[in-house]
């Protein structure tokens, strides 16, 4: 039996492309969302104020997300696909140049000249477009730009990441909104760090600090805004 059975290896950067924007969407649901709850709260508002914002947010901050994501996405489908037909033409306009480059980033690398010419060769009769589109543009199937996928995984992701705080604001009593709604926060966001961290194989800890750091930052700007002025904040 081939060794090669006894050593299976898990790889995650397939998931690259759904696991930022998953992050990126559930990151910013908390942090926009909890900020401003807390920000409101602190400039203790009457009436449904706290809930109104918060729910606003849910909905623009889900619809900016995915169209945001959308259009850059799509940007960076577009230079990618721009790249492979540039590419494509000049291997037909100038294959020798094109031999000779690939040739030249296999010696780089570490690979002797006959060696080189040889593997250059065979992996262009295979398949020339997809062999520099991998080696000398850096673009492989599993960090293509997926547009749709990126849109409706940042738009869930935030709507999830936002029903958190919304939800607690809706139970906590008036008087503890702004300390329940940081708390909860906070907790989400290093779940969401460490699940982040997990899913692409990181280490936990730098992950967490990371996107903690930032939510604890947001919270105290909007809470002081909203505590010194005594209005909405948006």
């Amino acid at each position: 039996m081939s060794r090669l059975h006894d050593h299976p290896e898990l790889h995650v950067s397939g998931r690259i492309g759904w696991l930022r924007a998953a992050v990126l969407g559930a990151n910013d649901g908390i942090v926009s969302t909890g900020s401003l709850i807390v920000g409101v709260a602190a400039s203790q508002p009457e009436g449904n104020a706290v809930m109104i914002a918060g729910v606003a947010a849910l909905f623009a901050g889900a619809m900016s997300m995915a169209a945001g994501e959308y259009v850059s996405v799509s940007s960076q489908a577009d230079t990618e696909r721009a790249e492979l037909t540039r590419e494509a033409a000049e291997q037909l306009s100038q294959p020798e140049f094109e031999r000779e480059e690939l040739i030249q980033i296999y010696v780089g690398r570490g690979v002797n000249r006959a060696t080189a010419e040889a593997v250059a060769d065979q992996m262009m009769a295979k398949d020339a477009i997809g062999t520099h589109a991998r080696d000398e543009l850096g673009l492989t199937h599993t960090a293509a730009a997926r547009p749709l996928q990126a849109a409706l995984t940042s738009a869930l992701t935030f709507t999830a990441g936002a029903a958190a705080p919304l939800l607690v604001a809706w139970f906590a009593p008036p008087a503890s909104v702004v300390v329940a709604v940081a708390v909860a926060s906070i907790l989400c966001l290093a779940l969401l760090g460490a699940l982040g961290a997990r899913a692409g194989g990181a280490p936990l800890a730098p992950s967490i600090v990371r996107v903690t750091f930032w939510g604890v930052l947001a919270m105290l700007v909007t809470y002081g805004i909203g505590n010194l002025f005594g209005a909405t904040v948006a």
